[in-house]
């Protein structure tokens, strides 16, 4: 049987996608150097606020910094999905670094490591 979508994933889901937009047409700062890209958003059950989880690659900036950056932005940001977007409250916004990417990939160069190292092994036989 077919989950359904609850109100807040489907607001997220529409944040996530205004969000997106803005990010890459509204926010001007140099320091964000190359993509950030917005990866979810959980709202909360009374839209009181919103997890926003977001990632940045080509930055020279590091990651806690760009962190900063969006939460410094997140009232124009705010302000902004009030225009785009049908709610009576817009959330406040909160920007997390979701670091989930960088451990996949840390975790996938560990894995092949420990495959070269048994090929290695066992040509040794």
């Amino acid at each position: 049987m077919a989950r359904e979508f609850t109100r807040t994933e489907r607001v997220g889901s529409q944040m996530q996608r205004e969000l997106s937009t803005l990010v890459r047409d509204g926010l001007k700062d140099p320091r964000l150097g190359g993509m950030v890209t917005i990866q979810e958003v959980r709202v909360v059950r009374d839209f009181s606020h919103a997890k926003v989880y977001f990632t940045a690659m080509g930055s020279e900036t590091d990651n806690a910094e760009i962190t900063k950056i969006m939460n410094k932005s997140a009232s124009f940001l705010r302000h902004e999905l009030g225009h785009r977007m049908k709610l009576r409250t817009i959330p406040q916004l909160k920007f997390v670094y979701d670091d989930s990417i960088k451990h996949g990939s840390d975790l996938s160069a560990m894995i092949d490591q420990a495959v070269e190292i048994d090929q290695a092994n066992h040509q040794e036989e």
